[in-house]
């Protein structure tokens, strides 16, 4: 089988607190999701979100329901986001064959039952960075491009967090249940991604980090904003963020990350903002 799959279980922040290093990565860093002719998957307890990565690179791969689910199939309750950060490849569901390039997004609605990913070069597969929440009602299979895309541009060089924001698979793009994803690329000279950073209590949150440069990294910040917590993470890394916690991030050069949160609000705006003198 060509699916792996592991469980993280929702944690508080009284927990949290007692964590080491090794504990907390264990608890909250989702890596090897990247590889070669495999699925894998990470299911969190928070809201239910699924995230992962498949990587078709000899032959193609269909998306099929892990044990966690309980299903005949993976969206039988479900939707899902494709963001592909390889190679160009397609994505076939239920006979519908989409073309997805670099930095391209797809989003699936509940009840399709045939997911196969495809390479259209094996020497150059496709990365398809996967997001996944529960769905209670149908909406249509849609792609989009950056074309498509609600784009905000936040920051400054001066504050080191010049950056683009893609606003991908959100209600002013695609009508979703509640799954929401996009791409923040920052501009180069620029380090700092969600400053000043937030929480939102009706979401939980996971950050895909990629476009690291080999030998560098980001440093994930995370934990309630009077007591945070730091992550080193490497390209094509992902972090799981609760909804108590804040998530931001700062690189050793520039960056861009796909941000895919899930919960009981669409509302992008829905956070709440804690000062940049007030973290600690």
């Amino acid at each position: 089988m060509s699916i792996n799959y592991e469980t993280r279980y929702a944690s508080s922040p009284k927990e949290v607190k007692k964590l080491d290093t090794k504990e907390l990565r264990e608890e909250f860093l989702i890596q090897n999701l990247m590889q070669n002719d495999e699925i894998n998957l990470t299911y969190t307890h928070f809201d239910r979100y699924i995230a992962g990565g498949a990587v078709p690179a000899n032959k193609s791969l269909k998306l099929e329901a892990i044990d966690p689910l309980k299903a005949s199939y993976f969206l039988e309750r479900r939707e899902l986001g494709v963001i592909n950060v390889g190679g160009s490849g397609t994505v076939e569901v239920d006979g519908e064959i989409f073309t997805l390039d670099y930095k391209e997004a797809l989003y699936v609605g509940r009840g399709n039952k045939d997911i196969i990913f495809k390479s259209d070069n094996p020497k150059k597969p496709a990365l398809f960075y996967l997001n996944s929440a529960p769905a209670h009602k149908e909406y249509p299979t849609k792609k989009i491009t950056k074309e498509n895309a609600e784009i905000v541009e936040l920051g400054a060089l001066e504050t080191s967090n010049a950056r683009t924001i893609n606003k991908l698979i959100v209600q002013s793009v695609v009508q979703t249940c509640q799954l929401q994803m996009g791409m923040t690329e920052l501009k180069t000279g620029s380090v700092w991604n969600t400053m000043p950073a937030h929480v939102h209590d009706r979401r939980m949150e996971v950050y895909f980090y990629f476009e690291v440069p080999e030998e560098q990294s980001v440093c994930h910040f995370m934990g309630q904003p009077d007591e945070t917590r730091h992550l080193w993470l490497q390209n094509n890394e992902a972090v799981i963020s609760p909804p108590w916690s804040i998530h931001a991030g700062s690189g050793t050069s520039s960056y861009t990350f796909i941000w895919g949160m899930a919960g009981e609000n669409l509302d992008y705006g829905d956070m709440d903002m804690a000062a940049i003198k007030d973290l600690k």
